[in-house]
């Protein structure tokens, strides 16, 4: 730590910096350019202290920022603000946030303040230092000796501001004011118009108490040496804080302020110092700083009134439609990848009294399903097709294109930044979700991995991906945070696993070139499946009191899976593994418990978590890019829309796409595409649904496919859908199939599994019945995406009756060549088939049983080359 002399500073600075005069340029509206920023302002800044009397400019500079969004927002969402020409910093902190960001020189000051810098605006509706958040008393109330107030010498301040006390008027007993001290402390003033004097712990408001549910969000951030700075500023509405009180009612303003330095009114040697660290240099021990140059300054009018004001408004709360809408909802159930457009989506549902009150109820696919199935919903969420359970027929429109990432938080070594560029292949997704590596040396003694690494930071295979990070050991760094609960989702992902030979060959048993081998609790697990089981029960031997008390399965503890991909995001978002390994009591007598770890701090954090392209884009949240055959691809429009060329519209037209693994690993597409589907009934649901669930539909693919983040619109994360291009299949099924859902014609499936059916197509012969309704015959279902306007009314009109017991799924009347069997997966519970022809042949069969068996090889090699259908 140096001083830097203020003799060479005020002399270099006053000849080499020029003053330049004006305020600066005002705030401009950013053209309409998805690349242009939402607000970008520039100003003049300049810092002046007095020598033997006269004032001397020491500091000169022109400072621009730029913020990406400023409308629309929502709670905990991150929005990208960026500056140039700032004072370097001195003194880095480790961490930028709050009350860990203080200790630091010339950094730029980022809050969220309620009101905006509008003079003609009421008054409790301007924003002020009394309406700017922090979370710590310290950021609001200096108790200081009399030769280190610096603030009571700041040029810009008025007389009153620079008397010994301000702020309060008395200052309340609590404060615990020492009378021969200057205090200046800035209260904060709740949207409920509670005053709260943020003097001691006790006095904040509850949102900033010791263990609040959210972590601080203001920041003082690092600028470099060449006067540049970018962070992600996380805005938080009145639901992750009342007392802020950010709504879409409420106008409120990021406010940007650069920490100049305070101007002196007078010679006062500690206003005038130039700060003790040099530009660049860290302070990763904490040591002081001179005030004057501190962010707990950020208050004093020499830097509150270089502040750059942004507003900002919010999109409607989520609990919109229940606040304005007193209609009953329908409910949709599922799919939480579809959570972010449900959010914009539902408004312009419940809003408008000619539509229905949609509600989108976050689920497992799997259970969704059932309930749409069941009767219990109207229609499911769902990305991929699932059983058939009951008699009534479920058809299936893309409503969606989105899918999953690994969402990451990884630092750089020394706290140069976030790193940016993850590279992940299918053996290391494998290696976390079987959970192969360590944690700590609690696992070093798991039967058949004492030489696995400890964390994936230290697996060589990773290194050689990711190189340059560091190899600290981690236990969050040990484990992928997932879901504990079934998806299409892990389906998904572990179907990326399945598809590679390599990642294969490990998980059943065969060692990595680098000698890591699979937890024996997992080898061989079949794969994909669509629900992630906790196989290993190894609870290690302590000498530990804590641990004696709490023998727990460890690397279960490591994995701690939760049931919300939301959570999971919000646990990134936030540093704050979900890993259950924290001893700790209240007293020294009480028994141990055994609970959630820390908050990683940032310099540090390593933590990568199962996420939706949704949530990952509306909190902007690092994604890994994925191992294809030949690159690394991320989530981009470019890698989805690669992904979508594969896709292969269902021979009935009303059933999933196929999008397999395997093929888009090979065309390097992004593994983690999705489409969603709006799953219902195509029979049997009342009319009253049906007719929403077709509205829902055909508003979702036209205008609920146009990008933006207002009401209605599609949020990032999503690909739009539309009639034209890649996307056009998904839109003509979606259209047939919404069509098909409003008729309410489906064919119903027997409960007893007898009956006779029609519907055969000319090519087929004779055809096999199957429950007691009639079939529409061998054409195009109603999702066709050859012909959307309906099916060809001469296919599938030849007659034929089928006798027998057993039901054959809702395509056994299509009476298809005899060598192609329908997909298992479509069909209700197996049973038997029978035909009048087969009937007829037995006896032929029986005479020559030789002949007849190679023709049923014949048959069957015929099907295994044509692939299932």
């Amino acid at each position: 730590m140096t001083r830097r002399p203020l003799a060479v500073a005020v002399v270099a600075l006053a000849l080499g910096l020029p003053a330049v005069a004006g305020l600066g340029s005002a705030a401009t509206a950013a053209p309409d350019d998805a690349a242009a920023p939402a607000y970008s302002q520039t100003k003049h800044l300049d810092r002046t202290i007095t020598v033997q009397g006269q004032e001397i400019e020491i500091d000169s500079r022109d400072m621009t920022v730029t913020v990406d969004r400023t409308t629309e927002l929502r709670g905990r969402e991150r929005v990208n603000i960026a500056w140039t020409g700032a004072h370097p910093t001195g003194g880095r902190a480790s961490n930028p946030f709050g009350e860990q960001g203080l200790q630091q020189e010339y950094p730029v000051v980022i809050l969220q303040c309620r009101g905006v810098d509008d003079a003609s605006l009421p008054v409790d509706q301007q924003l002020s230092p009394e309406t700017c958040w922090t979370s710590s008393r310290v950021q609001r109330t200096q108790l200081v000796d009399d030769t280190e107030a610096v603030w009571r010498h700041d040029k810009h301040a008025s007389d009153a501001q620079r008397a010994q006390k301000f702020g309060l008027d008395p200052i309340p007993a609590e404060c615990e004011d020492v009378s021969t001290f200057s205090t200046h402390i800035t209260p904060f003033r709740a949207a409920n118009g509670t005053v709260y004097a943020g003097c001691t712990a006790a006095t904040m408001p509850p949102e900033a108490a010791v263990g609040a549910a959210f972590p601080p969000a203001e920041m003082a951030a690092y600028t470099d040496l060449e006067g540049n700075g970018h962070v992600k500023f996380e805005v938080r509405s009145d639901i992750e804080n009342e007392s802020l009180g950010c709504n879409d009612k409420v106008a409120c303003s990021i406010v940007v302020i650069p920490i100049q330095g305070i101007s002196c009114i007078d010679e006062d040697p500690a206003c005038s110092r130039g700060g003790q660290f040099e530009p660049g240099s860290s302070n990763f021990a904490n040591q002081g700083v001179d005030l004057t140059a501190s962010p707990l300054m950020w208050w004093a009018q020499s830097n509150w009134r270089n502040r750059f004001s942004v507003p900002i408004s919010f999109g409607l709360p989520p609990d919109a439609c229940t606040v304005l809408d007193s209609r009953a909802p329908t409910g949709f159930y599922g799919s939480e990848l579809m959570a972010q457009a449900s959010l914009q989506w539902s408004p312009s549902y419940c809003l408008d009294k000619k539509r229905f009150k949609f509600q989108h109820n976050k689920m497992a696919d799997a259970a969704g399903f059932a309930l749409a199935e069941n009767g219990g919903g109207a229609a499911a969420f769902v990305s991929g097709e699932h059983t058939v359970k009951g008699t009534d027929p479920m058809a299936y429109a893309p409503t969606a294109v989105t899918g999953f990432s690994i969402g990451y938080v990884i630092d750089r070594p020394g706290n140069v930044g976030e790193f940016t560029d993850l590279k992940l292949n299918a053996r290391l997704l494998a290696k976390l979700m079987t959970q192969s590596y360590l944690g700590s040396e609690m696992g070093r003694a798991h039967p058949g991995m004492s030489t696995n690494p400890v964390s994936i930071n230290l697996d060589p295979e990773f290194q050689r991906l990711n190189p340059g990070l560091d190899t600290t050991s981690r236990e969050a760094a040990a484990t992928l945070l997932s879901l504990s609960e079934s998806s299409d989702v892990i389906e998904a992902l572990t179907a990326y696993i399945a598809q590679d030979e390599d990642a294969m060959a490990w998980v059943d048993g065969k060692a990595d070139p680098w000698g890591m081998s699979v937890n024996p609790s997992y080898k061989k697990i079949t794969l994909p499946t669509a629900e992630w089981p906790l196989l290993d029960d190894f609870v290690p031997t302590s000498l530990d009191e804590c641990h004696q008390q709490n023998p727990t399965p460890y690397f279960t503890q490591l994995a701690a899976p939760v049931n919300s991909m939301r959570k999971i995001a919000e646990a990134i978002l936030d540093a704050w593994p979900n890993v259950q390994t924290k001893c700790d009591r209240a007293t020294t007598t009480d028994p141990w418990k055994i609970g959630r770890v820390d908050r990683q701090g940032v310099g540090t954090r390593f933590m990568l978590g199962v996420v939706s392209m949704g949530d990952a884009q509306r909190l902007g949240l690092d994604e890994a890019k994925l191992a294809t055959r030949r690159a690394f691809v991320g989530p981009t429009d470019s890698g989805i829309v690669k992904a979508l060329r594969l896709a292969e519209p269902s021979k009935s037209g009303d059933e999933p796409f196929t999008l397999d693994m395997a093929d888009m690993v090979r065309a390097d597409a992004y593994p983690g595409t999705m489409i969603v589907y709006t799953a219902a009934r195509t029979a049997n649901l009342p009319q009253e649904d049906a007719d929403k669930v077709q509205q829902f539909i055909e508003i979702a693919t036209t205008e609920g496919q146009r990008q933006g983040y207002g009401n209605g619109e599609l949020p990032p994360g999503f690909v739009p859908i539309s009639k034209s291009g890649v996307t056009a299949p998904l839109w003509k099924q979606a259209r047939a199939v919404a069509t098909a859902i409003g008729e309410q014609k489906g064919v119903t499936l027997s409960e007893t599994g007898t009956g006779t059916g029609t519907g055969t197509s000319d090519s087929s012969g004779d055809g096999s019945g199957v429950g007691s309704g009639v079939g529409t015959g061998g054409g195009l279902g109603p999702g066709s995406v050859t012909t959307v306007d309906g099916p060809d009314e001469s296919a599938g009109q030849g007659q034929g009756k089928g006798e027998g017991k057993g039901g054959a799924g809702k395509n056994a009347d299509k009476g298809a060549d005899k060598d192609v069997e329908p997909e298992a997966v479509a069909m209700p519970p197996t049973a038997a088939v029978s035909s009048p022809v087969a009937d007829r042949l037995l006896p032929l069969l029986l005479l020559v049983a030789i002949a007849g068996a190679v023709a049923a090889n014949i048959g069957r090699l015929r099907r295994l080359r044509r692939g299932p259908r």
